[in-house]
This record gives structure tokens, sequence and C-alpha cells, in this order.
């Protein structure tokens, strides 16, 4: 079977009606991922969006470089960077210091976006995002090649420039998506496809195929909205506002539809039952990661939210510890 690691989610929202001094917030999760690696957990993925009430990071290279500090094993990645929101060049020499600090564990995650809020300020547009992502890549790949990068293209110049320091070990660039462009796109230009709850890895591998390659040849790294818990019917009554707050933001974003085109949720009970969630318990997990790794040889990586927004890491605490003694040892 294929050697996956199982980690841990952050998107570190801090949101008005659970809030916490944010340096006590970033301190409290810190040292849980640093517990985390202890007990087993084998990547840690940050997200990446701007302006939110909540303080939903908009540093995940800065939060990464802190947790590489921190850690000594831990896989490091970003599920996932807004690309088309950035200089690419900068991205580049940022994940390439992050990939020499961190001794060769980071991987680049991006994804294409999709707030008009963000693109408006960051001067970008909606329109532009496919050749914004495809160049962006295409600069990334030039730049930690350690020769000159010179390209040009619709929305970059970068001439007869060499981009240093050169990482020793190249980050890995995984491009997420959820509808079959976006997956299309991650076949052909990316090392592999940042999935989210397990939505098109078939399309994924298929499109590997279309375009001559092997399955082998793309990763998948899934990040898993799964609720993992011994009762977790009570964890998710526990739980459930904050699980409620999730899902609620990124319908009101447009993370799956242009805004105000998706109804939100009316309680936690609808969002679990209809939304990415999943209540397993051991057994159940096991069943299923191991199901998911045994369908799909080219997953890589299967991470879980370490706590929803406002929930405290005590509370995360207690599923993480649970995860990593009766089901971490079972996979695989």
């Amino acid at each position: 079977m294929n050697d996956v690691n199982y980690g841990l989610w952050y998107d570190f929202r801090n949101p008005v009606q659970w809030q916490q001094p944010f340096e006590q917030f970033y301190a409290e999760r810190l040292a849980q991922i640093a517990r985390a690696e202890a007990l087993g957990f084998g990547s840690c993925w940050l997200t990446e969006h701007h302006f939110c009430e909540d303080g939903y990071t908009p540093s995940p290279l800065l939060l990464a470089s802190a947790i590489a500090a921190r850690t000594e094993r831990m896989r490091l990645g970003t599920n996932l960077m807004l690309l088309p929101l950035h200089d690419p060049v900068r991205v580049a020499e940022d994940a390439a210091t992050l990939s020499l600090v961190s001794g060769g564990r980071f991987d680049l995650g991006v994804g294409i976006g999709y707030r008009q809020l963000e693109f408006d300020h960051f001067q970008r547009k909606l329109s532009h995002r496919p050749s914004l992502v495809e160049e962006g890549i295409e600069i990334l790949r030039r730049s930690w090649s350690g020769k000159p990068v010179n390209f040009t293209g619709k929305r970059f110049e970068v001439g007869d420039l060499c981009v240093t320091p050169v990482p020793q070990t190249t980050p890995k660039v995984y491009l997420g998506g959820m509808v079959e462009p976006a997956i299309q796109r991650a076949a052909r230009v990316a090392d592999g496809f940042l999935c989210t709850g397990g939505i098109g890895i078939e399309l994924y591998n298929t499109a590997l195929e279309q375009q001559g390659k092997s399955v082998q040849d793309g990763d998948v790294i899934l990040g898993c909205w799964a609720i993992i818990a011994e009762d977790p019917e009570a964890e998710a009554a526990k739980i459930g506002e904050h699980v409620l707050y999730q899902a609620n933001e990124y319908i009101k974003w447009g993370a799956f539809g242009p805004p105000g085109s998706v109804p939100l949720y009316d309680d936690a009970a609808a969002a679990i039952e209809n939304g990415l969630y999943q209540l397993w318990d051991a057994d159940m997990a096991v069943a299923e990661l191991n199901k998911l790794v045994r369908d799909y040889p080219n997953i890589r990586d299967i991470h879980f939210w370490a706590q929803f927004p406002g929930e405290s890491v005590e509370s995360g605490d207690a599923r993480l510890r649970y995860i990593a003694e009766k089901v971490l040892p079972r996979l695989g």
C-alpha cells in the first residue's frame, strides 16, 4: 500500500463571538502542532484568505516557517494559497527559503481563488484567474531551476534574472479545484491535485491518463472534513455551532457557487448532513481511510481540520489524541 501522511489542517480563524487574544491564539495552536508531531501526525497544511473579520490567516508561509522551527519531521504545505493574488517571483523566493529552513519539508499548494473582494484589492481580475495561475506556476518552476527565468506571458513578464537561493529540495506544486476545468488543469500543469472532501479524484486520475501520464505521476493531497471521535454524533452536537459557522462562511464567500446562489444552512445538523462533513468513529475511520488509499494509490496525504472556527484547542486536542491512539496505528 502507498506511503501516506496523515496530518492536520489549519485556517487560524478566531471568530468574534469566541475570540481569544491573537497572541495567545497563535501560541496555543503552534504548541498543539508540536504535540501533534509527537503523537504521530505527519503533516500540517495551511490555507489563505484576506480581509476576514475572524482573522483567517493571510500569511500561511510565515506561519509555516514558525511551524518548521517547532517541528522536526512533519511535512508542511499550503492547502491552499491564492496564487493569482501574488507576485509569483515573491512566492517562489519565500517558498524556496521555507524549503531551505525546513530541511526540504515544504510543498506549495495553490488555487485560483473566488472572492471578488480579494481580487479587487490586489488589482487582479477574476476573469484572468486561469492565465494568472498557469503563468504563475510556470514562473515558480523556472524560479527554482537556478537558471534565468526569461518568461513573457499575458499577465507576467520576468527577464533574464536568476532567483536565489535555489531550494535544495524543490517544493512540489499542487493545484486545487472542485470543477472539471480546474481538475483538468491540475493534471496538466501541477505535480498533484489538492482534493476537497474526496471530490474529483476519479476525474483527476482520468485526466492524467488522457494526457499520457501514469496515475502515479500525480499526487492526490486530500483535505478530509470528517469529524472523528468515539461518539461522533455527540461530538458533532457539541461542536455544531463551530461547524455551522465554517460551512456558512464558505457559502457566503462563494466557495461552492456564486455568492447568493447556494442557500445557507439553518442549523449544524443540516450542515453536517448535507455538507462535506462525515461522522466517523475509529472503526469507520480506519475502514474508510484504508479503502480510499486502496482505491486511489496516488493519495499521498490525508489531513483533517484540527479545530473548527472558534473551537478551543482543548476540544480539538481530544479528537487528535483519539485519532493518534485509535486510528493512526491501524492505517496502511
